[in-house]
């Protein structure tokens, strides 16, 4: 079991929800529907990768490099991708783009990608 793929995955998935709600209810009236398109990528990616966080949480050992850079690839590329579309979209409609947050997200999208591909070699050695 990997405790630190079980907290990250139930923190983001909370925060999933709540940001979801936040952007379905509070952010509909003060974004364009293109920022709200992009403030929902972020929070579906979030919980994708908040359930697949739990279910390595259950599977995975902490002992094993492989498994722990598995488990932090989610965990900095889910911060990377998903927290800078959310700094993107609300200083967008504040008219205060942080733009320094633009090549953040593919960043994260990086470390998502990463996180697959040891999650593929893993089963390839296995198998």
């Amino acid at each position: 079991m990997n405790e630190i793929g079980l907290i990250f995955g139930a923190i983001f998935g909370l925060l999933s929800v709540i940001l979801g709600a936040f952007g379905a209810h509070l952010l509909k009236k003060k974004l364009s529907l293109e920022q709200l398109q992009s403030f929902e990528t972020g929070v579906k990616y979030q919980m994708y990768h908040a359930i697949v966080l739990l279910i390595l949480g259950f599977q995975l050992n902490n002992k094993l490099a492989i498994d722990n850079y598995i488990i932090y690839s989610f965990i900095v590329g889910i911060i990377l991708f998903s927290f800078s579309i959310y700094g993107l979209v609300i200083s967008s409609s504040k008219n205060k783009k942080l733009k320094f947050l633009g090549p953040i997200t593919p960043l994260g999208g990086l470390f998502l990608i990463f996180g697959w591909g040891l999650l593929l070699w893993k089963f390839i050695i296995i198998f």
